[in-house]
């Protein structure tokens, strides 16, 4: 059985942790899935992991149904939730609705995810029967108006977003994603609501963790504070490249075990 919103929500009532992690791959979902990851998420941060773009904004709704699409295909167990990407929702609630509706209809999710306080668009989405996944705190893809990748909700603005948190739940959220915030406000935010909490850079408090796999596996040149490092997966294709590479020019590669008589 696929992980619903009601293990979520049954999972914070119990005080059980749960792991999300992002993929954007058959293989990489699959693997995920068989690990036991219970919820997966096609980010849109894709865009930095994958497509080697600077940051999230240039990610189309074409890309994150192409690569929802092939989670879907890898995940037997674990939920998938869709992102919707930079301005396929921010125009308007109209926008939000269709786009939403395309992320299950044709990227076969079981969620979407979309940044911001957008109140009006989550209980419109809970209102049509689209779960929503809302996000607060650090929102990539308000990282222009941001001025980069800062931590919020220090001092004064804790009680704002404290406040974003409390009104995306009333409108239906099912579940909340907190990033790069200080821990005390994410251990608050998640004391005072009853939908489940993901934290990234949240501190240890929230109900639940994600991470890019791609900082988790050491892919990526350089990790974040907020993410840890499980692999050095860069290291491992790298010695594997030079050794092809040095078989090759030797001739040692093909021998009799890999060729055909």
């Amino acid at each position: 059985m696929t992980i619903t919103t009601h293990d979520l929500r049954a999972w914070k009532a119990e005080g059980t942790r749960f792991a999300m992690l992002t993929a954007y791959d058959f293989p990489t979902a699959q693997i995920l899935d068989r690990a036991g990851v219970p919820v997966l998420l096609v980010g849109d941060s894709v865009g930095r992991n994958v497509l080697g773009y600077p940051n999230e904004l240039p990610v189309t709704m074409d890309d994150m149904l192409h690569h929802t699409k092939a989670v879907v295909r890898g995940a037997e167990r674990a939920m998938v939730v869709g992102d919707l990407p930079f301005m396929s929702y921010q125009a308007s609630v109209e926008d939000g609705v269709r786009n939403a509706g395309r992320l299950i209809k044709e990227g076969g999710a079981h969620a979407v995810k979309l940044e911001g306080p957008h109140e009006e668009l989550v209980h419109r989405l809970s209102e049509i029967g689209i779960p929503a996944m809302a996000h607060i705190g650090l929102t990539p893809q308000a990282v222009l108006g941001l001025g980069g990748y800062r931590v919020q909700g220090r001092g004064e603005e804790a009680q704002r977003v404290l406040e974003q948190a409390h009104r995306l739940e009333k409108a239906g959220a099912f579940a909340i994603v907190l990033e790069a915030m200080p821990a005390e406000l994410g251990t608050e935010i998640t004391r005072e609501l009853e939908i489940p909490t993901i934290g990234i850079g949240a501190g240890n408090g929230t109900d639940g963790q994600v991470l890019v796999v791609h900082d988790l596996l050491g892919v990526n040149e350089s990790v974040p504070k907020l993410a840890k490092k499980y692999a050095d997966v860069r290291a491992v294709i790298t010695e594997a490249a030079e050794g092809y590479v040095r078989d090759v020019a030797s001739g040692a590669f093909p021998d009799a075990d890999h060729s055909y008589t």
